[in-house]
């Protein structure tokens, strides 16, 4: 369904707008299909590399580069990882509670994430910018075990235990993907528009986001 969503849904979408003079398509992606570049930056030039079950997302931006070349504006937004108080969160907490990260990855590996409500803002100010490719992500991505273990202390959970490297393998391209350290950089978007995160690292968040879980 996601493949269809993403290279079927999309091209029928831009051709639509075409044919009905739209000017601007914004088109959602996902910036965790970087290659892994260690402790480096990653910005919109760096190479990608999707796994199998997620390769079609290429299909979807070239759906948006497509609509810039027929004369529209089409602009990419690579999402990082969301999080929010959500059913997600939730099941991260429980993993984390039975003394377990929830995050596969080596601990000093990066993990760039962005807040719900930080990713829409970041669609708004999207109706503005030029076309192309933007990352949406804060502004200063924490390494995975950072990550992890702030939230916990927030959630008053004691530090889980990193996963298993070897489960990474077991995952297979999937879980290898999710597994890669990407040090993501918003810089693009910030110098295109009035963007900026609410929340400059996932840690900051972890209050409000367990109060209102908690509610």
């Amino acid at each position: 369904m996601n493949d269809r969503i993403r290279r079927d849904g999309s091209a029928a979408v831009a051709a639509a707008a075409r044919a009905e003079g739209v000017s601007r398509m914004i088109q959602e992606s996902f910036a965790p299909i970087y290659i892994d570049r260690g402790d480096a930056w990653i910005d919109e030039t760096t190479s990608v590399a999707p796994a199998s079950y997620n390769r079609t997302t290429l299909d979807a931006e070239r759906s948006a580069e497509e609509f810039t070349a027929a004369g529209g504006t089409g602009v990419v937004l690579r999402f990082a990882a969301l999080y929010g108080p959500d059913a997600l969160m939730r099941e991260m907490l429980d993993v984390m509670r039975k003394g377990w990260s929830p995050l596969p990855g080596h601990p000093s590996a990066y993990f760039t994430s962005v807040a719900q409500s930080d990713a829409a803002s970041a669609v708004v100010v999207s109706l503005a910018v030029p076309a192309g490719t933007y990352n949406v992500a804060e502004d200063e991505p924490m390494r995975r075990g950072e990550w992890v273990r702030s939230l916990a202390a927030a959630a008053g959970i004691a530090p889980p235990k990193p996963l298993p490297g070897w489960l990474a393998g077991l995952g297979g391209s999937a879980m290898r993907l999710l597994a890669r350290s990407q040090r993501m950089s918003n810089r693009k978007l910030r110098d295109a528009s009035a963007w900026t995160p609410r929340y400059g690292r996932a840690s900051d968040a972890w209050p409000e986001i367990i109060a209102h879980l908690g509610r």
